[in-house]
C-alpha cells in the first residue's frame, strides 16, 4: 500500500515539474523591466514604459547590453545556444522519465523504477544550470549603469527597473518537483529489487 502511495505521488510530482517547465519556458516574462522618465522636447510629461523579455527572444533587454561591441553579440548567441542546448536536454530527459515510468507499471521492473527517476533528476540538474545561466546573464552581462547615462543624455530624469517576472519563478518549483519524483521513483525501485 505505501509503494502505490510512493508512485502516485512521485507521478505527480513529476507530472507537475514538467507542466511547470513547460509554462515557464514557454511564457515570455522572465525579465520585467519598467523605465520613467521625462525627456527632452517634453513639457513636464512623464513617460511610463513597461518592457518584458522572454527566454528565448527579447523584446528590450538588448538595450542594455553593451552595444558598441561586435563581439558581445557573437557571445550572446553562443551563450543562448548553450543555454537552448541544456534546456532541450532537459525537456528529453524529463519526457524520457515519463515514458520509464509508464512502462515500469505496476511493478514490472526495478531497473524501468530506476532509470526514470535517474531521467528525472538529470532533467531538475540540467533545468537548475539553464535558470542558473540565465541568472549570471542577467546579472553580469547587463549594463544597467551604462544603459542609464545612455538615456540621461536625452532624458534629464531617467529611472529603470528590472525585476524578475513570474515566468522565471515557475522554473525552480519545476526543478523542486522533479527531483522530487526522481527521488520517490529511486526508492520505489530500490525497495521493489530488494522485496520483490
Amino acid at each position: 500500500m505505501r509503494l502505490n502511495i510512493a508512485i502516485f505521488f512521485g507521478a505527480l510530482f513529476g507530472a507537475l515539474g514538467v507542466l511547470l517547465f513547460l509554462v515557464a519556458f514557454g511564457s515570455d516574462y522572465w525579465l520585467l523591466a519598467t523605465e520613467v522618465g521625462r525627456c527632452s522636447g517634453e513639457q513636464n510629461i512623464e513617460n511610463i514604459t513597461f518592457h518584458h523579455e522572454g527566454f528565448f527572444w527579447r523584446c528590450w533587454f538588448n538595450g542594455i547590453v553593451e552595444e558598441n561591441s561586435s563581439n558581445i553579440w557573437k557571445f550572446w548567441y553562443i551563450y543562448r545556444g548553450f543555454w537552448a542546448v541544456l534546456l532541450l536536454l532537459g525537456v528529453v530527459a524529463a519526457v524520457t522519465a515519463s515514458f520509464l515510468i509508464i512502462c515500469a507499471a505496476p511493478f514490472a521492473s526495478h531497473f524501468l523504477y530506476k532509470a526514470g527517476g535517474g531521467s528525472y533528476i538529470a532533467a531538475g540538474v540540467l533545468f537548475s544550470l539553464v535558470v542558473v545561466l540565465y541568472v549570471i546573464w542577467v546579472q553580469a552581462v547587463a549594463d544597467m549603469e551604462s544603459y542609464r547615462a545612455m538615456k540621461m543624455k536625452d532624458c534629464w530624469e531617467f529611472s529603470p527597473s528590472v525585476l524578475y517576472g513570474w515566468s522565471f519563478f515557475l522554473a525552480p518549483a519545476g526543478i523542486f518537483f522533479s527531483l522530487l519524483a526522481g527521488l520517490l521513483f529511486l526508492v520505489v525501485g530500490r525497495h521493489i529489487q530488494v522485496h520483490h
